[in-house]
């Protein structure tokens, strides 16, 4: 477990989940992760920060009641300069929904969609520097892309400089599964993009994907059923260990997973 700092820019440093019943939603995350709660800035509505002893790991709000938005887990990436940032976004055929504005003392940010639709935050550190704990369980470890096709991850290259590294199809078993692209920052994996062909599915679309590490993704996935919600994508080998994708109660989706270490 080790404390995170002010992250350099491109890099994910931080989720956020906005939802019709907070309360509801904090009972189902401590259950799961063992996450408290504190309040949070409140310039986008009622918003609580999930804690692992006593350090900040990812946040929750409620959706404006005259805004039809999906729920749906959210990674912001970290710039110096949001503002700087959204003007990238937008000269990149992104589209900026909210902001950039400002967050109390904690720093300044901007919701927005890349290209093929898919929202992300960018965060712009003050106070608030992002998700204070990693390794642990009940903790964001990897944030993925999950597209028809990996072209969308140039987007990410030009406004935010990240390296690319791609793997493309072989023709050697499931080609989609095989259409891979990581997002480097510095020569550091911080992120991937994963083009999945015709099995996008038809009611999400192009989405980001937050994967959260748990001490035993059977477990956790039975525990996510008894809390309410649903096991999308049984237990099983992933990318990255075991892991599995399920829903919270308002149909958020995340992976859980137990990284393998080397």
């Amino acid at each position: 477990m080790t404390e995170a700092t002010r992250r350099a820019p491109g890099t994910p440093c931080w989720v956020s989940l906005m939802v019709h019943d907070v309360d509801a939603t904090q009972e189902f995350y401590a259950s799961l992760f063992g996450w408290e709660f504190t309040p949070g800035p409140q310039q986008l509505g009622p918003y609580v920060r999930g804690l692992l002893d006593g350090k900040v790991v990812a946040g929750i709000g409620r959706l404006p009641a005259d805004r039809h938005l999906p729920v749906a887990w959210t990674p912001y990436l970290a710039t110096d300069d949001a503002d700087a940032t959204a003007e990238a976004i937008r000269s990149a055929c992104g589209t900026v929904g909210v902001g950039p504005l400002v967050a109390g003392d904690e720093g300044r940010l901007a919701i927005a969609s890349d290209p093929v639709g898919a929202v992300f935050g960018v965060w712009q550190a003050a106070a608030h520097t992002g998700t204070a704990v990693q390794g642990a369980h009940g903790t964001p470890v990897w944030n993925e892309l999950v597209a028809r096709d990996t072209s969308v991850g140039k987007f990410y290259q030009v406004v935010f400089g990240h390296e690319a590294q791609t793997s493309l199809p072989s023709g050697v078993g499931d080609p989609a599964d095989e259409d891979r692209m990581t997002l480097l920052v510095g020569g550091r994996p911080v992120a991937s993009v994963h083009g999945v062909g015709k099995a996008l599915p038809r009611d999400r679309g192009p989405h980001w994907m937050t994967y959260f590490e748990v001490e035993d993704p059977d477990t956790a996935a039975r525990q996510v059923v008894e809390l309410g919600g649903q096991v999308i994508r049984p237990p099983g080998p992933g990318t990255a260990g075991r892991e599995a994708t399920v829903a919270d109660p308002e149909g958020a989706v995340f992976t859980v997973v137990r990284t393998e270490r080397t």
